[in-house]
């Protein structure tokens, strides 16, 4: 199934004085054929304003593009029931033969990673599939919730887009469970360290690498699994990975 998102200006009058304007705003759409009443409605509802009198349009395009996760969206509104043991299993890993999907267990022990880190995940898919720049900061996360679940960064190049040390923070603060990636690692290879995958490793939280498939999984809703063989004193192996996907 096709999603798609609508491009647009908007200007905002409150009913309390004062006024927003924003230009090349975007948000997810139920299909190709919505108004701009409901553009608009649901362009109000994403940035939760309170007291809006008019709103105003221009420039409105409607196109085919993976829902990113917009508040009170058609994803948001498909994730507001919890997934039961029904849905699609989907495949999240590469092959042997492709290189394989790997993940790191936090203290370099995968015998001691508990279940609970790793299976039956709630996961949030953030999407930069086309975002300028190189890098994943606060501001890709920080409209999501993200406590106790699994936050795959799809980024849709194996040489991806690197999750800033800043951005490992904030998921730490807030939370996360697992931290996973489409990119060959979280952290930009060209670069000496790996302060990303470092500050997740030592506050707990495993991270797998070289996913694949991120753009079938809706922004949110899905469960997450990666689970290893408990290898004490192991602190990487190549595991399938998957999701199960709930139902429309």
């Amino acid at each position: 199934m096709t999603d798609y998102r609508a491009a647009f200006d908007a200007s905002i009058t409150f009913g309390n004085g004062g006024d927003l304007t924003v230009h090349g705003f975007r948000v997810d759409l139920l299909g190709p054929e919505a108004t701009e009443d409901e553009i608009a409605a649901l362009f109000v509802a994403s940035l939760g304003l309170l007291m809006t009198d008019a709103v105003e349009l221009s420039g409105v395009e409607i196109f085919a593009e993976p829902h990113k996760g917009t508040r009170g969206g058609p994803s948001d509104r498909a994730a507001a029931a919890a997934p039961g043991a029904g849905g699609t299993l989907a495949e999240l890993d590469h092959l042997p033969h492709e290189g394989g999907t790997y993940l790191v267990a936090p203290g370099g022990d995968l015998a001691a990673l508990p279940l609970s880190r790793v299976a039956d995940l709630p996961a949030v898919v953030v999407r930069v599939t086309g975002a300028e720049g190189r890098t994943v900061g606060v501001g890709a996360l920080a409209a999501f919730d993200v406590r106790g679940r699994a936050v795959l960064l799809h980024t849709g190049a194996r040489e991806g887009r690197q999750l800033t040390a800043a951005a490992a923070a904030w998921l730490v603060e807030h939370g996360v469970a697992l931290v996973g990636t489409d990119a060959d690692a979280l952290d930009d290879a060209a670069h000496e360290g790996s302060p990303a995958l470092d500050a997740l490793l030592e506050a707990g939280v495993p991270v797998v690498e070289r996913l694949t498939g991120l753009d079938w999984l809706p922004p949110t809703g899905a469960l997450f699994t990666a689970a290893p063989a408990r290898l004490a004193g192991v602190a990487r192996v190549p595991v399938r990975a998957f999701a199960r996907v709930p139902e429309s």
